[in-house]
């Protein structure tokens, strides 16, 4: 792609995360003709589309401040088009009017939760350690534990060619701080994206 024009629209999960979330890229499909794309230099929009407009404007600041540290001239969305811009059109003319050679689109794609049983005791590793445990705790079960889990779609696509180039479903676990969650989607979608060579090292 060069130094060509191009939008990268990444799906990703704009909820409330905390420091324990987790974050896991289950898989990813790169375009065969696609080459590598130098990310230094880059004016790059982020944009977070959530009805939420505070949480869509700390996703974008926290966006921008992962991709400054690649060396992108990043943008958050709302400074270019505030309070969101729906029309295709118009967007693309606040585009081209600030240079912007990428950007960078949020969007929440599910999520679900998952109970796992714990329990209790140090004995549960041998038949007869819990026999003998087991009888003496019939009062005292183990526990239940909840993780919510939340899906992320992250979409690449070239704009002059309208043209899909990267892909990739991610996982974060125990979500709480939207931007500490962003930061670290962005830090993996990255990690990833080097691997597959869409982005230069």
């Amino acid at each position: 792609m060069g130094r060509r024009s191009m939008i990268v629209l990444v799906g990703l999960t704009l909820l409330e995360v905390g420091s324990c979330a987790a974050t896991d890229f289950k898989s990813t499909w790169k375009d065969p003709q696609a080459g590598p794309v130098e990310l230094q230099g880059k004016r790059m929009a982020t944009f977070a589309v959530s009805k939420n407009q505070g949480m869509a404007r700390a996703a974008e600041d926290a966006m921008a401040s992962a991709l400054a540290k690649q060396g992108v001239q990043a943008i958050p969305g709302y400074q270019l088009a505030p309070g969101g811009e729906t029309d295709t059109a118009v967007l693309k003319e606040k585009l081209q009017a600030a240079n912007i050679d990428a950007a960078v689109v949020m969007r929440v794609v599910g999520r679900r939760e998952e109970v796992d049983y714990v329990p209790t005791g140090p004995t549960y590793g041998s038949f007869y350690g819990y026999w003998d445990y087991g009888w003496g705790a019939v009062g005292e079960p183990g526990y239940l534990t909840t993780d919510e889990i939340v899906s992320v779609e992250t979409l690449v696509y070239s704009v002059p060619e309208n043209k899909l180039i990267w892909a990739g479903v991610s996982e974060t676990f125990d979500p709480g701080k939207v931007d500490k969650v962003t930061k670290e989607i962005m830090k993996e979608a990255t990690k990833e994206m080097k691997k597959d060579g869409l982005i230069g090292h």
